[in-house]
Order: C-alpha cells, then structure tokens, then sequence
C-alpha cells in the first residue's frame, strides 16, 4: 500500500469562525477513526482533533524499533464489517508497528474519514457552556469548535511519561523517547547507547538497538516478565477458527473476559500434578500468546498467592536458562509482582541479548543514577560515556492523555483536575457526574488496558453512539451519571479489583510508574464480556444511573446503582438464570436431594487438609453420620460441632465440605460435621434434638475424636444456623454441654416471613421466598413454629455463648439473623455481626466458586479463635481463593 496513502491532511478550519457540530471528538487512533464512521452513519456532525499529522493515535507515535501489538492481529483489528476484514491481510502474527499505521491508513481511506478530521490541532481547553447546553472548544490551531457531546478518544498509552532524572539538558548526546520516536528513523550504528527502563518498549527495543550500538547499557528499575512472541504468520488453528464462523469468533471474543475468544479455563492448580503443571506451561510458552498464558494455564493463576507463584517459578526457569551470567539473570527475574499484576511483555531474543558481548545491564535497586551528565550517565558507582539515551519510561496511563486538556471545566465551573484529585472517579468508565454529555473510549473504570483493546473500543463506541441515537429520537439533550450511579460504580470497581493480584503490585494500571499520582487500580477488572453485560443492562433498566434533560424543563432521572451484587456473585446467579432449573421445591424432597447431590459433584471439592474422618454417633433416637476434619497442624484441636445448610430437608455431613475444609484451614481447628435426621420422614423437634445429643456426645468424646477437652463450639450455616442456635439455648437450659462460642452463618432464626428482606429478596437470589415456604411446611406444622426450638428468637436469649453472626444483604432470611443478634446483645451476649455486602445465601459456602466470600470467613475463623481462646492468628494464604473463571463451568457440569 503508496506511503501516499496516509499522508497527512491538516486543518482548514479558518480561525475565528466557531465550528458548530453534533460531536466533537479529539484523537484519530483506533477509537477516533470508529467514532467517526459510526458518528457520521448516525447522521451527527462531526469533527475529529488529532494533535498528530495524521491519523493511528498511539501507533503514529510509538515508531521506536521493534514496536508491535501484543494481541494476536486477527484479534486487534476491527470487526464491524465484515467486508472489511476480508480486504485487509495481515503479515504476520503480531503486526510491526508500520503494518498497523498503514492498516489505520487503510480504513481511514476505505471510509473517507479524513475529511472530518483537523490535524495537528489540540484542544488546549473545553468548557460546558450550562446556557447553550453545548461543549466549547479552543484549539491551538484553527477554529474554536462548538458541539453539543463531546468524546475523548485519546486513547490510554499515548501521554509519555517525562524523565524523572536531573541532567537531561546538560546532555550533549543525542536523547530519544520510545513514545516519539523520530519519523525518518534514528542511526544508532556505532554508537554507544543507553536504554532507561525495561518496560513493554524497552523489551521490543533493546534486542534490535544492540544489533546496531556499538554498547549497549541497560538501565533498569523493576524486572518485567517476559515471554517469546514466536512472532511469525497467524496461528493455523485460530485462522481457521476465525475463516469457518467469522460471526461466532468474534462473539465469543465480545462475551470473552480478555476480548480474545478463549474459553475459561476450570481447573485449579493444586488440582494438577507438577507434571500436567508443567506440561500446561510448556505448551502455552511455546504458543507465544499473552492472553493464553495469562488465562489457560489454570483457573485460580491470576486470582490465588500459590497458584500464581507456579507461574512466576516456572517463567524464572526459562530466565535462568536463557541469560548465561547468573548475576545478571537474577537481576532480570522480577520478584516483586504477581504475574499478570504488571503487563508482561512479548519479546524477542530479549533475554538472550544479555549475552551480547556488547550489552550491560545496570541495576539501578544496587547503583541507582546519581546524575546525567554532557557526556553520559553517572551512578553512585560508575560512570558511562554515551552518544545516545534512550528513555522507555512509559507513559502517564489512563488518565495522562485526558488530563492533558487543561482544564476540562463541567457544570458549575467544576475541573476535571480537581474531581479527579483523588483519582479518576467515573460511571462505567465511560462518563463522569457532572461533565454533561462528556464521554470517554475505554477510560478509566472501563476494562480497556486489561484487554484486546480492538473489542472494547468498538463496544464502547457502539454504546455510546447508540445512546446518542436515542437521546436524540427521545427528545433530550444532555446525559449525565448520577452521584449514586458513579459512586456504585467505584465500589464495584473495588470489590472487582479484590478478586485479582493487582492489588499486591505497583504497576501504571494503579498510577505507581508517576510521581504524585494518586494511586489506584485504575481499570475495570471483571472482564470484557459481564462489563459488556452491565451497559446493556444500564440501557435495559431505562438508562439505570442516568440523569436526562430537555428543551421545556424535559427531564428523566432513573437513580441508582446497577450493580450492587458482588461480581463473582453476580457472575453466579447471572449463570443460573440462564440454565433455566426447575425450582427445587418443584421436585420434592427425593428429586431435590438428587439434584443437590449432584449439583455438588460439580464443585471443586477444597483443598488438602490433615486427615478426614468418618463415624457414627448416637443421636436422639438413633445412630447418626458425622465427618470428622483436622488440620495438618499438629494436635490437639479445640473442637467446633457443625450443622450443614438444607432447610432441614436437604443435605448431609458431607454436603458442606469445601466450607469446612477451607474453615479448618484459616481456624487450624477441628470440625465435625454432623448428619442430622431430615424432614419429612423425620420432622420437627427432631433436626433440634439431634443436633442437641450430638453436640453432647462430641463435648464427652472430644479427645477420642482428636480434638481438645473442654469447650466446644457451635457452628452452622442456614438451617444448620438454626440447629446451632438452639443447641446453645438447650444446652444453657438442660445442663450442658459448656460451648465457648457460636457462629451463625445466614441462620433461620424465626417462622415469620413479615421482615423487609423476605421481600426484598423473594426471587432471584436461589434462596427464595417460595423455597422456604417450602422448606417450612415439610420439617414444621403450624402449631409448633413458634416453639424456641425451631424460632430461638422467639425463645430466652440471655445466657448464651458469644456470638458471630453472619448475615448477607441478599438473602430473605438477612433480617431475622440480624434480628437474633440484636436481640442477643440486649440481652448482655457479646455479639459480633458482619452484614455482608453484596453478598446472598450461598456466598461463604461456595469456597473457591465466590472468591469474594473468603475475607468474610476469615473473620469467621478469627472470631472461632478468639472464642477458644486461641490467638487471633489464621491462615491467609489464600484469601484470595482460586479462580473466578470456575463457576462457570462448575455450575453448569452439576445442572447438566
């Protein structure tokens, strides 16, 4: 394709004269070129402002050499017409950074988009002006521009960071950013070069620089991994996945968490060998694919401690092995992030230029830079005469490209600058309260960096052209977020980024890699495809955390938060609805417990613990099951008595197992589980009065079964919660056994359904309404539900044992578990309550399904210590539990 083709045109705006549009948006890269298009089909007026001489955004800058995408290039490229893809080849696997810009060129010309774009133009200031209803524009070059939206595309790698170092100036050598590279190219032959930091850039940069210096020294901070790109055509296998049905790849791609038509991966480490482990590796490190190792190797890597040291172990293997001089390898090997934390980097031949007689590399965390002086670089040990600096510092991501125009200025006179003070604060990423009718393309609180940048640009252009569409058909002229829907929106940004390992790295996803900036996970972590799911639900919901306005006082307010459910639980119950189950009242009690069962086959099963251990022990009117789980610790333990969950109809000793494990772990105690008689063969009092008599024999037997005399525990979860509860009462009333303390997990405490949350949670929360009714009717007539035995709140509460109880915001039975520990503080109990947020019935029993249940049975486990008398102490080896990928496919295997 003729260089001629994407030859600058710029501006002919004549200055002085305002540009009146529908929508301005300023950049020209992959997002900007979309708008445009989409704008333009639409029929909006529009104008494009790109400070550079032509259009491909982040790749009209970043020509330094070895400069390529890191997505698959049948994946980073558009995919809104189809005939489009069909005219355009691509070279090779991950395109060089010249093939993208004339592929930029290429659909910038396809489409005529040029003639809608002033180059070389930058927006130096945008205000909203409240009596025009209209964004006004200055420019640094031509007309003033007024429009009624206004869209930045300025894309999020494309603000470079400014050297942190004193001495730039003095330098009489030659100094080139990896971020504006000169266009004609740099002749580095026969010079000696330094390279300053060791980032995405640098990693592509430094193998072809050292082919050219004469030396080459390296200077770096932070170790990044990296990992061979085996660049080279596209994949055979995936173009045939793409050329047999285009439309499904690239749905699958749109639904996917990366943007990258992967299928989640299930299988958690610790259930693998060291041998499939590494099996798995080895494959996907020759594949050369990011989102392959980053997504298929197990389904707990980016989400668990262990599980993601597995990786880091293995990838410093390959380090080790492939740089000769071990000084030097282990000054490369990152050990200060989680893999994935920080966006590792293709490379190639990276480690092996180390080997290079020519190359060194310089530590700066041993021999930090003093100063840059006119000859070279001077350390606290050395000093390096250069001809050439190179800096690949990066960029000031996310944020930097929008905060560049100074000052956006919203209604009231408010500054961008100043409401992001504390860190960009956005509804859906996509807008901010109190900046009408202002978007962003992939901006922060969106997924963007986090994913195959081609997919989220298109869905968030979609998005917002569509709803510039309709605000228009609808009569309105301004959009904006409410407080509620943009503080909702960083609360569920914050309960995402709990799920990951990001948190434990300092990277430019968090605003680390710039001094002074508030740091803070700035993208969108629950993935392309639920994000993708969230604005269309906002769009369903009647524009859910929008505030509309018109001409005549024409206004629509639909407040509120659109997502309130933690996302991993959301995640669930989302994959529920869509498996379309039979309710399971609808089943009775024999196909309810068949289904239970094998629903439970489906589950990971829990991690190792020291010994399982099965018995029977005499109940009220017989012999009954328990399971016995001990820690790897050595013994004795204090002894916690447990009540699995089941509405007295469901369930077994066994049912609750992956909770008792995981409990067992963090408390390092013993549990046993006990398996009561169940209704309807067996109806009330006799769940009570079993669990009653096997809390008694447990307290005499507690150094047979292993565990510590003296006190026990109570614990249980549901209905198991309403076993434990009244076990307490009765033991207080019929002379023991002693119990140190009980733990109450969503427990049935009364008969009554008059409570807001059996309301407010009837349906839709798995537990519901029609299920307890259920659950009610076959254990307890109506004459007997009041009896304390089946209602402890309606019983004597004084006296018990402390009490932790745990109530979850979406579950009918939260109130009357509030209600019980209430009630039990005013009656003199110490009492601590978690009132989980987000969270539903199910949350803290589905270990290692819904991740964001594990920091609640932390607090259980530390609760459980502290009624032993135990230190506070448990194990937090794996707060973060594995994989959010698995539910998925955990769930539908069990339905299926």
């Amino acid at each position: 394709m003729p260089e001629a083709m994407v030859a600058a045109r710029e501006s002919k705006a004549a200055n002085g004269t305002t540009q009146q549009v529908d929508v301005a948006v300023v950049g020209a890269g992959f997002a900007g070129l979309y708008l445009l298009h989409r704008l333009r089909k639409a029929g909006f007026t529009t104008v494009a402002l790109e400070e550079a001489g032509d259009v491909g955004g982040t790749w009209y800058w970043n020509r330094y050499p070895g400069a390529r995408c890191d997505i698959q290039t049948i994946d980073y490229s558009y995919t809104f017409d189809p005939d489009l893809e069909a005219a355009w080849t691509w070279s090779e696997k991950y395109a060089t950074q010249p093939e993208i810009l004339r592929y930029l060129g290429f659909v910038a010309d396809r489409y005529d988009l040029r003639r809608d774009i002033r180059f070389r133009t930058k927006v130096t200031e945008a205000k909203w002006d409240e009596a025009a209803q209209r964004w006004q524009l200055t420019t640094d070059n031509g007309a003033p521009v007024s429009c009624r939206h206004y869209i930045m595309a300025t894309g999020c790698l494309s603000a470079p960071k400014p050297p942190e170092i004193d001495g730039v100036k003095d330098f009489k050598g030659e100094v080139y950013f990896t971020g504006r590279w000169p266009h004609d190219g740099v002749d580095l032959a026969g010079k000696r070069v330094a390279v300053i930091g060791t980032g995405s850039s640098a990693i592509q940069s430094i193998p072809l620089i050292a082919e050219q210096a004469t030396h080459l020294t390296v200077f770096q901070r932070t170790p990044n991994f990296a990992l061979p790109a085996h660049n080279g055509p596209a994949p055979s296998d995936r173009m045939s996945l793409l050329q047999g049905d285009r439309a499904t790849y690239r749905e699958q791609a749109r639904q996917s968490m990366a943007g990258v038509p992967y299928p989640q991966q299930t299988v958690v480490s610790w259930q693998l060998s060291d041998a499939e482990r590494r099996e798995r590796f080895e494959r996907a490190w020759a594949a050369g694919d990011l989102v392959h190792i980053l997504t298929q190797l197990w389904a707990d890597q980016a989400v668990d401690v262990d599980g993601n040291k597995i990786v880091q172990d293995l990838i410093r293997e390959k380090i080790r092995a492939a740089v000769r001089d071990p000084e030097t390898a282990a000054a490369l090997t990152p050990h200060d992030h989680p893999f994935g934390a920080k966006r590792p980097c293709l490379d190639t031949n990276y480690y092996a230029t180390y080997n290079r007689p020519n190359v060194t590399l310089v530590n700066l965390r041993q021999e930090p830079i003093k100063a840059i002086t006119a000859s070279g670089i001077f350390t606290n040990g050395r000093s390096f005469d250069l001809d050439v600096i190179v800096f690949a510092t990066g960029f000031d991501a996310m944020t930097g490209a929008i905060r560049a125009v100074h000052p956006i200025t919203g209604r009231g006179g408010k500054s961008l600058t100043d409401v992001w003070a504390q860190g960009p604060q956005t509804y859906l990423g996509l807008t901010v309260e109190g900046f009408p009718n202002f978007f962003m393309i992939t901006g922060p609180g969106s997924p963007s960096v986090l994913s195959n940048m081609a997919v989220s640009i298109e869905q968030h252009v979609d998005w917002v052209v569509d709803r510039l569409a309709a605000l228009r058909a609808a009569g309105f002229t301004t959009m904006e977020p409410t407080e509620t829907a943009q503080a909702g929106w960083g609360r569920h940004m914050a309960d995402c980024s709990t799920l990951t390992l990001h948190r434990l790295a300092n990277t430019w996803y968090t605003g680390a890699n710039v001094p002074g900036k508030v740091q803070g996970l700035m993208p969108y972590t629950g993935g392309v495809g639920p994000y993708r799911s969230i604005c269309d639900e906002v769009v369903s919901r009647g524009m859910l955390g929008f505030r509309l306005t018109g001409p005549n006082g024409a206004a629509q307010c639909n407040d509120g938060e659109v997502v309130r459910l933690q996302p991993d639980v959301r995640l669930v119950l989302n994959l529920l609805a869509t498996l379309n189950l039979p309710p399971i009242e609808s089943m009775g009690a024999a196909g309810a417990r068949a289904f239970v069962n094998q629903f439970n086959k489906g589950r990971p099963a829990g991690r190792p613990i020291g010994e399982i251990v099965d018995g029977t022990l005499p109940g009220a009117a017989g012999p009954l099951p328990y399971r016995v789980f001990k820690p790897a610790t050595p013994g004795p333990h204090p002894v916690v008595v447990y009540f699995h969950g089941g509405g007295w109809v469901l369930g077994d000793e066994q049912s609750d197992e992956p909770f008792c494990r995981d409990m067992v772990r963090r408390a390092g105690m013993m549990f046993v589980s006990v398996g009561y008689r169940h209704a309807p063969e067996h109806r009330f009092p006799a769940a009570a009065e079993d669990g009653y008599a096997a809390t008694r024999w447990i307290a005499e037997h507690a150094a047979e079964l292993g565990g510590s005399p003296g006190p026990v525990l109570v614990a249980g979860w549901s209905a198991g919660g309403n076993i434990a509860a009244v076990t307490c009462q009765l033991a207080r009333d019929r002379g023991g056994p002693d119990i140190a303390g009980q733990l109450l997990i969503c427990p049935v405490t009364d008969c009554s359904f008059d409570r807001p949350s059996y309301n407010d949670n009837a349906t839709g929360y798995f537990l519901t309404r029609s299920l307890m009714d259920w659950f009610w009717d076959i254990y307890c007539s109506p004459a007997d539900r009041t009896d304390p035995r089946v209602s402890p709140l309606r019983g004597k509460v004084a006296g018990l044992p402390p009490a932790f109880v745990v109530t979850c915001e979406f579950d009918p039975l939260r109130d009357e578990g509030i209600a019980y520990a209430e009630a039990m503080q005013a009656a003199g109990v110490p009492v601590e309550q978690l009132k989980a947020r987000g969270h539903f019935h199910s949350s803290f029993t589905m270990v290692d399904v819904v991740i964001t249940g594990a920091p609640g049975r932390m607090q259980m486990a530390e609760a459980l210590r502290r009624f032993a008398g135990l230190p506070p102490e448990v194990n937090r080896g794996d707060e973060n539990s594995h994989g959010h990928t698995s539910p998925g496919h955990k769930i539908a295997a069990a339905a299926s």
